[in-house]
């Protein structure tokens, strides 16, 4: 069975989620402060395993860890963080890094995707589950520069924030760059790199479809109904996978934490 939403650690740990990883990356470059960073700041497009697994282990140690992993989490988000500001030139928008609306960005594009991947997998969350995730995925920002107050306050408050963000975002000539190197991540080792072409797909597929408009995807009836069957076949055998096996990147990603 796929983890319970309620046994919070159990169902964030579920590498099952890494699924939406890419889906949440390009929904954060698609706001523009957030991709004028990026652009400016990183080169994760070259190294996206290092992006991932970053992101994998600030996430793990905030919702797994002890209290000292997450202080060592936010010490290394907040080190990473520091130089990524920048003034407006032209059309492109000032941004840091520290804030606190660009972090409830992120926050919101992490806590959506791990809700969109477990619905299309396994269909809608209980009442009491999608609460309790809710609620625990505001550490991610608060944990940060974010104030408590900023989260929305209920599921239904951050529907209207989700709503009224989407047609903010947009995706310019740099922005489009950067997502493609990412998508098609010509730098992995070969093993993954055969893997990408179903990436694409699955990504393409859980993005909204505006966003998905937005960075030039061409999405056809045939690629709805591909995605569709990955979907079916990844919900049927997933959960028959062994929790030590789906839960691999939570260990790995402490471990990283741990050293350092």
């Amino acid at each position: 069975m796929p983890a319970d939403a309620t046994d919070l650690p159990r169902f964030a740990g579920d590498g099952v989620l890494i699924a939406g990883g890419a889906r949440a990356i390009l929904l954060q470059l698609a706001y523009p402060p957030v991709g004028r960073g990026v652009v400016d700041h990183s080169d994760f497009a070259g190294r996206p395993l290092d992006r991932l697994w970053a992101t994998l282990a600030y996430a793990y140690a905030i919702v797994h860890g002890t209290e000292n992993d997450r202080v060592r989490a936010v010490r290394m988000v907040n080190r990473a963080h520091s130089p990524v500001r920048g003034a407006a030139r032209g059309d492109a928008p000032a941004y840091s890094a520290y804030d606190p609306e660009l972090q409830l960005w992120v926050a919101a594009t992490l806590y959506d995707t791990a809700v969109v991947v477990h619905e299309q997998l396994f269909g809608p969350l209980e009442t009491e589950q999608a609460d309790a995730l809710y609620a625990a995925y505001a550490a991610l920002g608060t944990r940060l520069q974010l104030p408590r107050g900023r989260w929305p306050a209920d599921r239904a408050a951050f529907s209207d924030y989700w709503a009224g963000m989407l047609p903010r975002l947009s995706v310019d000539a740099d922005v489009l760059a950067v997502s493609r190197e990412l998508m098609f991540a010509r730098s992995l080792p070969a093993p993954l790199g055969l893997a990408m072409p179903l990436a694409r797909l699955v990504t393409a597929g859980l993005l909204p479809s505006s966003v998905r408009a937005a960075y030039r995807i061409h999405w056809t009836p045939r690629a709805e109904r591909r995605f569709r069957r990955v979907l079916a076949m990844t919900g049927a055998v997933w959960p028959w996978l062994p929790r030590s096996l789906r839960e691999w990147p939570q260990r790995r990603s402490l471990a990283q934490i741990r050293r350092g």
